[in-house]
């Protein structure tokens, strides 16, 4: 009774965050007739504001906007590149914000780059010792061998979840310190829009978060079996 307790209570703090982060999303995502561009229209038009020509604005997969710092693209979902929302003029903002950190070769960017992608490889390492732990068991029969392997399993896979913390004042940056400026000064939103802007741009920045914390249910519902063991 008790664990189910504790995972009902790890649950709701793990994906309330998430909800939240898409209902913003989606609540600020009505098309707005008179607005004068779409999100890629804005994203090129700021590109080419802040000289920065060579990158370049793709559409991608739905709820996958990011910047690619590799190809120098800006990536919108085609509701945000195609829309003329606010939550379209707000995610293109802050992609494009994540740019000109990367242009201006700030330290807060290379946080990123410098650790994520190895944390992201031990996350997928952990996850898959846990896929391959039934035929490992088999082999080896020895429950301390499968203890351990869950426990390093369990461990990578935390490394993964907190290195998005890594990447939370970069995300804020490219939301409140890029975005927001670029949208309020350049007069690219009408000041009762800003509250909503802010909310969409909170959102965005906490899209990374709220996927770690997802990471973090997992590592608790493997937590719980081994207490229970």
């Amino acid at each position: 009774m008790l664990y189910g307790v504790l995972m009902l209570l790890l649950a709701a703090c793990v994906y309330l965050p998430s909800l939240w982060v898409r209902w913003v999303m989606q609540q600020y995502s009505t098309e707005i007739e008179d607005m004068p561009g779409t999100g890629a229209e804005l994203a090129i038009h700021l590109l080419e504001q802040f000289d920065m020509s060579e990158h370049i604005v793709e559409e991608t997969t739905p709820n996958s906007d990011h910047y690619d710092p590799s190809a120098k693209a800006v990536r919108l979902s085609p509701s945000n590149f195609s829309g003329k929302s606010l939550t379209a003029i707000a995610v293109a903002a802050h992609e494009v914000g994540h740019a000109l950190q990367h242009h201006r070769d700030e330290e807060i960017f290379k946080l990123r780059n410098r650790y994520l992608p190895t944390a992201k490889l031990l996350e997928r390492i952990g996850i898959m010792l846990l896929y391959l732990l039934p035929m490992i068991g088999f082999l080896i029969k020895a429950p301390a061998a499968v203890f351990a392997l869950i426990a390093l399993s369990l461990v990578m896979q935390l490394a993964g979840a907190l290195s998005y913390l890594i990447v939370l004042p970069e995300e804020m940056d490219a939301s409140f310190n890029k975005a927001l400026p670029i949208l309020t000064k350049g007069n690219y939103i009408r000041s009762h829009h800003e509250k909503a802007v802010r909310a969409v741009l909170k959102a965005a920045a906490l899209t990374y978060f709220a996927a770690a914390l997802a990471n973090v249910l997992n590592i608790g519902r493997w937590l719980m079996v081994l207490i229970r063991r």
